[in-house]
């Protein structure tokens, strides 16, 4: 199996660097393994098996969702095509990536060919030193009484289109949930709700963070 190469950005370096000073001794040594180079392989296969949101944020990925060949049971199809879900960083140089992909298939006869639906525009992260997110920590800080961590969402946002534009956006993550969440349940789960106190905080937190950003 490939594994397409790790690289960090400004957010995803600050979000594990900040993570290991949170963890407990044997996930921080995991973390802070990370950066370095003798020993990030193991912690990468590790957290590919048990922890595969923060597998994620270190590397462009790819996922085969589609795969179509063939038309009768027993006959060999000429043809095969798949679709891949691919997940860029937000800096990836996607045709330079295309280009590695087409090294390491290695076989003329497979052809990628990008599709144009659905792409967002390449743009770097926004940055984690500026007056609005200084005011969001503050705000977390606040309410929640905890640190800020800068995550990477490996999910799609229509935000990469005012990042392309130079526009530093932030998605904010504060709602606290300590019911379902333990349990496993998700967003877009079949049990997606929160505490009515959690929905109290967050707006006190929407209040602090606005008025913050406004002055």
């Amino acid at each position: 199996m490939w594994d397409p190469p790790m690289r960090f950005n400004d957010t995803t370096r600050s979000y594990f660097e900040k993570l290991a000073n949170l963890s407990d001794p044997e996930d921080a040594a995991r973390y802070k393994g990370l950066f370095n180079s003798a020993k990030a392989p193991a912690v990468r296969e590790y957290l590919a098996e048990h922890d595969p949101a923060a597998y994620s944020m270190l590397h462009t990925s790819i996922s085969p969702n589609m795969i179509k060949a063939g038309f009768q049971v027993n006959v060999i199809p000429s043809e095969a095509e798949a679709t891949l879900d691919i997940r860029a960083l937000p800096d990836e140089n996607i045709t330079a990536f295309y280009d590695m992909m087409r090294k390491v298939i290695n076989d003329p006869a497979v052809q990628i060919v990008p599709l144009t639906k659905n792409q967002r525009p390449g743009a770097p992260p926004s940055r984690i030193d500026t007056p609005d997110y200084r005011a969001l920590e503050t705000a977390i800080k606040k309410i929640y009484g905890v640190p800020t961590l800068p995550v990477m969402s490996t999910g799609a946002t229509d935000m990469a289109f005012l990042r392309a534009k130079g526009v530093q956006c932030y998605g904010v993550g504060a709602m606290a949930d300590e019911e379902d969440a333990a349990k496993g349940f998700g967003a877009h789960s079949d049990q997606e709700r929160i505490l009515e106190e959690a929905l109290y905080k967050h707006v006190q937190f929407f209040w602090e963070a606005v008025n913050a950003i406004a002055r």
